[in-house]
């Protein structure tokens, strides 16, 4: 079973994200196991992250991918990670320099700007989107 943690500044404020991320989370039990951190500040996520083997930033900068890429990259890169990773996402003035100097790797959701709270739930949804391309069901048609 592969085990993914995601570390995120701020609470999901909203009931319909929440349930929203929740049902993503429960799609991936059967493959997946997630931790979720949510932080109030940069230096807690800081802390925490200095403990981590190594993470993957979220940031604008970062390398997009299509669905099917992030699908492959993903699986790939939890392979080479003896099948844990860890994602970070930042607040609104996004990640420290120290926090994106030291990822593993940054990537970008999109060239659009999202909310942390929105973040969390697209990346879930990819990530269960880039499982189901691997086994190759219809979920992604």
């Amino acid at each position: 079973m592969y085990k993914l943690k995601i570390f995120s500044i701020s609470k999901t404020k909203e009931p319909w994200l929440k349930d929203a991320i929740e049902e993503y989370s429960r799609r991936l039990q059967p493959i997946l196991s997630i931790e979720w951190h949510l932080l109030k500040t940069d230096a807690q996520l800081s802390q925490l992250l200095s403990k981590e083997p190594s993470y993957v930033a979220l940031d604008p900068t970062g390398k997009t991918f299509t669905s099917e890429d992030f699908s492959s990259w993903l699986v790939s890169t939890l392979f080479a990670e003896s099948s844990r990773l860890s994602f970070v996402i930042g607040g609104a003035e996004g990640l420290p320099p120290e926090i994106l100097n030291n990822a593993l790797a940054k990537i970008s959701l999109s060239k659009l700007t999202f909310t942390h709270q929105i973040a969390r739930l697209i990346l879930i949804e990819q990530i269960y989107r880039a499982f189901e391309i691997d086994k190759g069901s219809q979920y992604h048609k």
